[in-house]
């Protein structure tokens, strides 16, 4: 779901449908009166207008039919989700405790439709572009969701609670969980970089325009509107978070390595996520050096989901 939306954003096919009908939206147009009339809508929009302008039907097909997958999938996924539930809370085969659990991450997968409605609204004016920031909190909310998700699966994986009573596997507990609310930041700091289209600038790595600081990074006034809408800023803030989470990653695995008694499979977890964070790093240079070609864009961002999930993992190992 997470990659469908990146490509939904890659190919500026967001704004193509230009209403939210829940219900009555499931549904595409099925006649040709029916596609002049979405497409017709479109036309009125500030995109067509100024970056679209004399876009056929079959060109608004190509970016009508990313954004409509990325709304079904999400109704898809509701439907899936809340009908087992439904099914198994009736026949008492939920604990409670998760039950609860079940039901909040279903109004978070509510609450998303809503979010990601109002942040087509804000391309719909004057400015045929998305706000970086109400996409970078769909991003968000999104991943949110797939935390949630995730760590209740491996609760009921793996419900005993590590007994960690020394300092050394303490400071391993904390910088787990340190870690994965760096992920967490990373990938809000990426979902700007999308906003702001600031992967398609500073091509170049590991200088940008040739310096290590570029001279436009706090060009905007007041100065914290560049950490949001300057493409120098996002981009370089990007890079040095990935910096400091190579890092960081770094020394939770020679800690793992260190402190034998820490659980075999924080340990393991810790090698993998190691790993995929080179594998990621490295997407993210090819990314930009390559000037964000859509299939390795939306690897870079499935990458994503993977290194933060296997952080979420090694922190649930440490629990």
């Amino acid at each position: 779901m997470v990659v469908v939306g990146g490509v939904t954003r890659l190919t500026h096919s967001g704004l193509s449908i230009t209403e939210w009908q829940p219900i009555v939206g499931t549904l595409p147009p099925l006649t040709d009166a029916q596609w002049q009339d979405a497409f017709g809508k479109y036309r009125l929009t500030p995109e067509y207008r100024h970056v679209n302008s004399g876009m056929t039907l079959a060109g608004f097909k190509s970016i009508f039919w990313w954004e409509y997958f990325h709304r079904l999938l999400g109704r898809l996924i509701g439907v899936v989700f809340l009908l087992p539930l439904f099914v198994l809370i009736a026949w008492r085969r939920i604990p409670r405790r998760f039950a609860v659990k079940l039901v909040a991450i279903f109004g978070l997968g509510a609450a998303q439709g809503v979010l990601g409605w109002y942040m087509v609204q804000s391309g719909l004016v004057d400015d045929p572009h998305v706000s970086p920031v109400r996409l970078t909190a769909h991003l968000g909310l999104a991943v949110a969701i797939f935390a949630a998700m995730l760590w209740t699966a491996l609760s009921l994986r793996s419900p005993v609670r590590a007994n960690l009573t020394t300092r050394a596997e303490q400071a391993a507990r904390r910088l787990a969980f340190a870690l994965v609310a760096l992920v967490f930041v990373m990938m809000l700091s990426g979902g700007l970089v999308a906003g702001t289209r600031a992967g398609f600038a500073y091509n170049t790595f590991p200088l940008m325009k040739g310096r290590v600081v570029p001279p436009e990074i706090l060009m905007l006034d007041p100065t914290w509107t560049n950490f949001f809408w300057n493409m120098a800023t996002v981009q370089f803030d990007h890079r040095m978070l990935a910096l400091v989470l190579f890092t960081a990653v770094f020394v939770l695995w020679r800690r793992t390595r260190a402190t034998p008694q820490l659980p075999a499979r924080a340990a393991r977890g810790a090698d993998a996520l190691f790993a995929m964070l080179a594998v990621q790093v490295t997407l993210g240079i090819a990314t930009l050096l390559l000037v964000v070609p859509l299939p390795l864009a939306a690897l870079h961002q499935a990458g994503a989901l993977v290194t933060f999930a296997l952080a979420l993992n090694v922190a649930h190992a440490l629990r």
